[in-house]
């Protein structure tokens, strides 16, 4: 299975939604659509929504802790929602759960930000 990508600005924040399998055949191509949206855009926060995210391994994982770093780097905040159980128990083991946010869905993400619709 592939992977769609759908990036959407809100204000300063970037919205990630990712539907199918993120793994080492599609994490290159989410880092570097996610890094030219923060470089070219005016962006201070990342919201990952893995609703529609079937597989995720450990790949994955690096483009998550990456863009994570590249956003605080600019002062900003990145949060996941929409975990199903199996992302949810690979970032729960991976320790990410320690500097990432997790809200329920994306409406509390932003809410979270402080950028609610």
């Amino acid at each position: 299975m592939s992977l769609q990508i759908e990036l959407e600005q809100y204000r300063q924040t970037l919205i990630v939604r990712l539907q199918g399998e993120l793994d080492h055949h599609t994490a290159d191509t989410v880092k570097t659509r996610m890094e030219e949206a923060v470089m070219r855009g005016n962006v201070n926060h990342i919201i990952m929504s893995f609703k529609e995210l079937t597989f995720m391994d450990s790949s994955g994982l690096g483009v998550i802790l990456g863009r994570y770093k590249q956003i605080t780097a600019r002062g900003g905040k990145m949060v996941v929602c929409d975990l199903n159980p199996a992302v949810y128990r690979l970032l729960e083991m991976s320790g990410l759960f320690k500097i990432l946010s997790i809200q329920d869905d994306e409406r509390k993400a932003l809410q979270s930000l402080e950028v609610a619709l």
